[in-house]
């Protein structure tokens, strides 16, 4: 791991650190500490910002006690520099976001690695090789930011780019459809899958009443809940989910042609999830599980990395398809549009401030550049309005773009003037346009470019007459079902049984039997076979079919949505968790440990004590105690032991349940002999995953599905 560079001499951290004692304050004409903290300042460090000061450049000679009036006396209003302090702490916290609140940001830099200039004239993908700064936010929608990172849930994936033609912001999720259509719509989602209103719970959380009363009654949301009820939903990383941008995207070349487009990001590393029993447990072993393992997986270097794709396709392709492109719930299956990566994104550099930039980054939908436009998608459209104005309410002020995060790295220069926190300093009288300002030998500002500016796709109608204004939605949005279904069968049959089985403990949590019985019905509409176990699962009678707006076609399956089919077999971005104790084999685990981390894939070192531990061929510092670093942390997991210490920690519940767990979750557990003994007591069975430790390559990180049937009750 390369080391990070030592703070500057500026920083005087340690003198913080100082507390004055009783004794120091009671000498007459005696500051406390403050003036041996003032003379170590002074005589060894010339740096002017080595001096503390307060935000108007005053220095401070004390920042340990506050100005009173005699030795015992009141504290004294007079007191500039606690007042600042004391002002400034009380406003650090802004609003949080009202979605997405929980999120977790990176640097990295988009590099072009197939130009397209012959469908897009935007700048950052007219040269193979040409790169640009992004900036990356992941994020959980439902729960606020002090919540869990595990719970089931879309992941938001928000790109901006900044290009030398302006910022684009690439606003999306991990999941390609949503659960609405229309942005009318979006209020009342969000309110119902949030905590409800009344009680103020559940947190981060859609198993409840009023979340699954609402998609009861929103048929259009089907499609989607397959997703969420799916493992995408649970996913493993952030640096192992799939991005998309959801909604149909135009793209327009030099001579003025467009086509729809759609975008993808597809993970180096792989798609992988956990099972719901595994998120669980993660969030109590670890809340900030995936925003630890984005931070840790930078820092050690391993940069994650994601080829960005497109489908591409004209509106004769549109017109043909059994589904309107420009609703939000339906995708367009990669075998009907190849995916054509064309760029590849590596976050290699994380935060220096999470608030300055994780928190205060504002991404908008509307943020795009020359050769990339809209469709006129209504919930899209709907986006473009509203991330506008939340950020006034978030980052208070409409000048939220001068903030570093959210700034272009190329020039931007308009009339726009003052507002609450301008910073910057506009010379001259010309703040309108036009102006004959420069006529007279003065600076007349900046003017539209009508050759390179940004102008809006002029046949933008997409099968609509665009003199009319209607409340009203296309035909082909009525059919809710045919992609929900085309979900449902393109998974694998352990797959289908976690969407049943997701179904199941989510309306479990209902407590009104007819929502219950409604979302069954919906069901009824994807495939009988799934509405029979879950209603087997919730112990109720099949009801009655809920009627569709438009009846369901059968669409071809499409290997690319499901996780099982597309699973990497590979060692890289994946922890390997090696357990030990006294007296164990050093060389063992020495070569084990180096035939994990020849493969790409990390080894972490678990005893049952930190420290150093005395093994057999010397002494062994573990990584991380068995108590604090249980198996859900991991993707596979291995153990060399000795006889008796397997026979102690087989009296000890953290080790028991570390192996039920693995064996679990279907991960692969490699052990020597002397661990049977533990595996006995963990209930832990041989199979194609349970192998002896010189057979671990064989097996990987891979999971073993087949014995999920023996682990757990599945719909």
């Amino acid at each position: 791991m390369a080391k990070k560079p030592a703070p500057s001499p500026a920083t005087i951290h340690a003198l913080g650190d100082h507390q004055p004692g009783a004794g120091q304050l009671a000498q007459a004409g005696s500051r406390g500490n403050g003036d041996e903290l003032h003379q170590q300042v002074e005589g060894g460090v010339t740096d002017p910002a080595a001096y503390l000061t307060d935000n108007f450049g005053h220095r401070i000679s004390d920042n340990q006690n506050s100005l009173r009036a005699g030795e015992r006396g009141p504290t004294l209003l007079e007191d500039f520099v606690l007042r600042e302090k004391i002002f400034h702490f009380d406003h650090e916290r802004i609003p949080e976001r009202i979605v997405h609140a929980r999120g977790s940001g990176a640097h990295g830099v988009f590099e072009c690695t197939k130009a397209i200039p012959g469908l897009t004239k935007a700048s950052i993908l007219q040269k193979e090789g040409a790169t640009c700064p992004v900036f990356v936010r992941f994020s959980t929608v439902a729960g606020g930011a002090g919540s869990v990172d595990t719970p089931r849930d879309v992941r938001g994936f928000a790109v901006k780019f900044y290009t030398d033609s302006g910022n684009w912001d690439l606003v999306g999720n991990n999941i390609p459809v949503f659960f609405i259509q229309d942005a009318m719509k979006f209020p009342d989602l969000v309110h119902s899958v949030k905590m409800e209103a009344d009680r103020g719970y559940p947190q981060a959380a859609s198993a409840h009443d009023t979340f699954w009363d609402f998609i009861g009654l929103m048929p259009e949301a089907m499609h989607m809940i397959m997703w969420a009820m799916s493992d995408r939903a649970i996913p493993r990383s952030f640096r192992m989910i799939e991005g998309f941008g959801v909604h149909t995207f135009r793209f327009v070349n030099d001579d003025g042609e467009g086509k729809f487009v759609k975008f993808h990001w597809k993970p180096v590393l792989g798609i992988q999830s956990t099972t719901w029993d595994e998120a669980v447990k993660i969030a109590g072993a670890d809340p900030d599980f995936h925003r630890r393992d984005l931070f840790e997986a930078i820092d050690a270097g391993d940069f994650p990395a994601w080829d960005l794709g497109v489908q591409v396709f004209d509106e004769a392709f549109a017109e043909k398809l059994p589904y309107d492109v420009l609703d939000a719930t339906k995708l367009i299956p990669e075998e009907d549009v190849p995916v054509e990566i064309v760029g590849r994104m590596t976050l290699n550099r994380n935060v220096d401030n999470f608030f300055a930039e994780t928190e205060q980054v504002a991404f908008l939908p509307s943020n795009i550049i020359p050769g990339i436009d809209f469709s006129n998608d209504p919930l899209l459209q709907g986006r473009l309005f509203s991330y506008l104005d939340t950020q006034k309410s978030r980052l208070g002020t409409t000048n939220f773009h001068q903030i570093p995060i959210n700034a272009p790295k190329c020039p931007f220069h308009n009339f726009q003037r003052d507002g609450m926190m301008q910073t910057l300093v506009p010379t001259g009288r010309a703040n309108y346009e036009p102006n004959s300002l420069a006529e007279a030998g003065e600076n007349g500002g900046p003017r539209a470019s009508a050759a390179t500016g940004f102008r809006t796709f002029e046949t933008n109608d997409e099968r609509n007459d665009p003199a009319q204004k209607l409340r009203i939605r296309a035909e082909l949005f009525a059919d809710h079902f045919s992609q929900a279904r085309l979900f449902y069968r393109s998974q694998t049959g352990n797959e289908q049984a976690h969407i049943a089985s997701a179904l199941v403990f989510e309306l479990s949590k209902v407590t009104l039997d007819h929502v219950r019985a409604r979302v069954v019905g919906q069901l009824r509409n994807i495939d009988e076979d799934l509405a029979k176990r879950v209603a087997a699962g919730l112990a109720i009678d099949l009801p009655a079919k809920e009627k569709a707006a438009r009846s369901p076609v059968d669409l071809k399956p499409s290997d690319a949505l499901s996780i099982q089919k597309n699973a990497d077999d590979t060692m890289e971005g994946r922890k390997i968790a090696i357990l030990f104790a006294e007296g164990s084999d050093k060389a063992a685990i020495d070569k084990l440990k180096g035939e994990i981390e020849g493969a790409g894939g990390t080894a972490f070192l678990i005893a049952p004590k930190v420290g150093g531990i005395k093994v057999k061929g010397g002494t062994l510092k573990a990584d991380g105690q068995l108590a604090g670093s249980p198996s859900v942390l991991f993707d596979a997991v291995a153990s060399i032991l000795t006889e008796e210490q397997a026979s102690l920690l087989s009296k000890q519940g953290a080790a028991v349940q570390w192996f039920m767990d693995a064996y679990g979750h279907c991960k692969t557990i490699a052990h020597d002999d002397a661990t049977q003994a533990l595996l006995d007591k963990a209930g832990v069975e041989k199979d194609g995953g349970v192998v002896a430790i010189d057979k671990f390559e064989n097996v990987g990180t891979r999971r073993h599905w087949a014995r999920e049937a023996k682990v757990r009750d599945l719909a």
